[in-house]
């Protein structure tokens, strides 16, 4: 299976801080946010961005747990040299614009979710975040989904992720 893994800018993982070679095979036996290769499908990359991202071919047992992937055995294939700092703005952008759009056509003023003015406020993940919360009070737990859908999509498009 190939899959998306987002790693900090030298290639060490964001939380095992395991540093990845690319190309090379990494084995752990499988077990969900404890041991395993962990990745992303095209539709939990909201969920994960970083820095860095990476295709990954994913190998033997593997399992699909709710907004991610692992597996037993993984290999970085390639960087996505299109997730870079110009695409990590627009991306940003394109959240803080989208918080104001659902901000303003709220039925019911939504004082303490003023969207932040620039993108370097928190960067992408977390401008991602706001911009679903937002659709989130004011339409629930399914508007939260589709806009990490919508985000996803964005992702998919501007990196030419196949």
């Amino acid at each position: 299976m190939t899959a998306y893994k987002f790693l900090a800018a030298d290639g060490t993982g964001t939380f095992s801080r395991f540093r990845w070679p690319v190309g090379a095979w990494v084995e752990a036996e499988v077990d969900p946010c404890r041991s395993g290769v962990h990745a992303c499908r095209r539709s939990d990359l909201p969920y994960w961005l970083g820095p860095s991202l990476y295709e990954i071919e994913l190998a033997g047992d593997l399992v699909e747990d709710g907004l991610k992937v692992v597996a037993e055995r993984g290999r970085l294939t390639r960087r996505i040299d299109a997730w870079n700092e110009e695409a990590r703005e627009e991306y940003s952008q394109m959240c803080i614009a989208r918080a104001a759009e659902l901000a303003a056509s709220s039925p019911v003023p939504l004082t303490s979710w003023a969207p932040p003015r620039e993108a370097s406020a928190g960067g992408p993940a977390l401008m991602g975040f706001i911009a679903a919360r937002i659709a989130e009070e004011i339409g629930g737990l399914d508007a939260y989904v589709d806009e990490r859908v919508r985000q996803a999509n964005w992702l998919v498009d501007r990196l030419a992720l196949t």
